[in-house]
């Protein structure tokens, strides 16, 4: 084995281990290899973009802007051991996207029931006393519509491939009945829609102390190994780059388009390349691709 192909393999096993965790390999063997009817399949827009490296920048991207609601802020700082637990909680939201989209539909059905039955039970106030419920789903909805635009966004700009109209609309489409099926309700189908509805959540969004530590954490302090820093610094960069100014003003973040021109997108797009590269072509067969059903999000979350 060549020294490239060394470093290839070396830095993918480091980013699967990290992202997936040390259990990878037995978590591949539930998602991708088990038997069963699929929701998606790789003729649908999702299968392909989920899977791809702008997956990475547009992680950053999603965290930050979620960040903006108070009361989505005040739940991740107050329950989620997001400081205490990175990485698990990375590689949580990892495998949640993994199975809803790959995974056996009845695994993907548990998944969401799981994480419906924490919602339940997450509640406080915000910062300014504000009570929230984390199962409430206005809150939902816009958990869901950050993360939907913030991935489709990073694959926009950082993709393998461009992406036709028709195929924005379809992946947020396709997105939408798992957050449905997590307790939101009547979800953009089109990116337009998509765009308007994250619009009108703009009243509702400012950078709170917890949104600022936030910040801090991902782009400051992150729990990265130092030799890793200046990769991710790279796809925090072209995160960045591709957020909206109005978001970027009141975090606090650069705005100006020096910035996205000579370093955030330049960066933002050598560094997912970069990923692609290390990570290589995943194997999915075995899959039944024909085998799919439409999840039916009223139906199957009652059923939860």
């Amino acid at each position: 084995m060549n020294p490239v192909e060394k470093l290839r393999r070396l830095i993918g096993r480091t980013l699967r281990s990290r992202v997936a965790g040390a259990d990878a390999d037995a978590k591949a063997l539930t998602i991708w290899h088990a038997p069963g009817p699929r929701w998606h399949s790789s003729d649908d827009i999702i299968w392909h973009l989920n899977g791809d490296a702008a997956m990475y920048p547009g992680g950053i991207r999603a965290l930050l802007l979620q960040a903006l609601h108070p009361a989505a802020m005040a739940g991740v700082a107050g329950h989620s051991g997001y400081r205490s637990d990175p990485w698990g909680r990375l590689q949580r939201t990892s495998e949640f996207l993994a199975m809803t989209t790959y995974g056996p539909i009845p695994s993907a059905e548990a998944i969401i029931a799981r994480i419906r039955s924490v919602h339940e039970r997450v509640r406080g106030k915000t910062d300014d006393g504000t009570p929230y419920r984390a199962s409430d789903p206005h809150l939902l909805a816009w958990v869901h519509i950050a993360e939907t635009q913030s991935f489709l966004a990073a694959f926009q700009h950082f993709g393998d491939r461009p992406l036709t109209q028709r195929e924005a609309d379809d992946y947020v489409a396709q997105a939408a009945p798992v957050g449905e099926m997590l307790g939101a309700v009547d979800l953009p189908r089109t990116e337009a829609d998509l765009l308007a509805a994250l619009e009108a959540y703009r009243p509702e969004l400012r950078a709170s102390a917890d949104a600022r530590d936030t910040v801090r954490f991902l782009l400051h302090e992150p729990p990265v190994p130092w030799p890793a820093r200046p990769g991710y610094w790279m796809l925090a960069a072209g995160a960045i780059s591709t957020m909206p100014v109005w978001a970027r003003e009141e975090l606090g973040l650069p705005t100006s388009r020096w910035f996205d021109r000579l370093l955030g997108l330049p960066l933002g797009k050598a560094s997912t390349a970069i990923v692609r590269w290390a990570l290589g072509p995943e194997s999915r067969k075995g899959l039944a691709s024909g085998q799919r059903r439409v999840p039916q999000p009223a139906q199957d979350a009652a059923g939860s």
